[in-house]
């Protein structure tokens, strides 16, 4: 599953986790995007500390098998986490899914948790290059799913995004305890802070989102992107 930050998808990480025929794993190319980049962010070090920093070995654990040999495996990955120079022939090896979210909600989000703000931090333009590059690899176009979908109609939108990559649709998906996931990273107390409150889903957020000057262009940068992919929504 790619998307970026702040877009519904540890929230879908917790529905995935929630199936008994399914592990999961938390941005495993987190600390190698920290080691390449020199980029500081909240929890720099333990975060490095907690994962491979090498993309190649990171890349090569992907293609399994499995954590505690599941038949599904859900793996949450930040588009911008592929830098360049990383691998991606992994990619060709596992059902690739793209989750995105309006570009203003996001910024809205993120902003209250990290001060400094990019394009590339939000990961929309590396997101679309994903999406092509699988796109045409496959001749069509990926399932793509919104997290606005996904809240105004959960069982129906993951019953449909299952559907479309051969995975009977479970239940279970709706709905998960309180609290942190032993497979969160271990950024988790840091960002995922609403999570750790639901049990499910929450309603779409329908207020009206007004964001700085600054972060507005940002938004008009992702829209671009944001609406290329939400074309091919499942």
């Amino acid at each position: 599953m790619w998307s970026g930050p702040r877009n519904l998808s540890t929230a879908m990480m917790r529905a995935f986790s929630s199936r008994p025929d399914c592990a999961v794993s938390d941005e495993p190319f987190y600390a190698a995007y920290l080691a390449a980049t020199g980029i500081v962010h909240p929890m720099n070090a333990e975060v490095l500390a907690s994962q491979p920093t090498d993309p190649h070995r990171v890349a090569a654990d992907m293609l399994g098998p499995a954590p505690s040999g599941k038949p599904v495996w859900y793996q949450k990955h930040m588009a911008h986490h592929m830098v360049v120079g990383f691998p991606l022939d992994w990619m060709d090896g596992v059902t690739n899914v793209f989750l995105l979210r309006r570009p203003e909600r996001v910024l809205a989000s993120y902003a209250r948790k990290r001060e400094d703000v990019s394009l590339r931090d939000i990961g929309f333009a590396e997101q679309a290059m994903l999406f092509d590059r699988v796109a045409d690899r496959l001749g069509k176009a990926p399932p793509v799913v919104d997290s606005e979908d996904v809240r105004r109609d959960p069982r129906g939108t993951l019953s449909a995004l299952c559907a479309a990559i051969d995975l009977p649709f479970d239940e279970a998906m709706l709905s998960w305890p309180k609290g942190q996931h032993p497979d969160d990273g271990v950024w988790a107390p840091h960002w995922y802070g609403a999570i750790f409150d639901s049990t499910g889903f929450a309603p779409p957020d329908e207020k009206v989102v007004e964001l700085p000057g600054n972060l507005q262009r940002i938004a008009d940068e992702a829209q671009v992107f944001y609406e290329r992919m939400a074309g091919f929504k499942t």
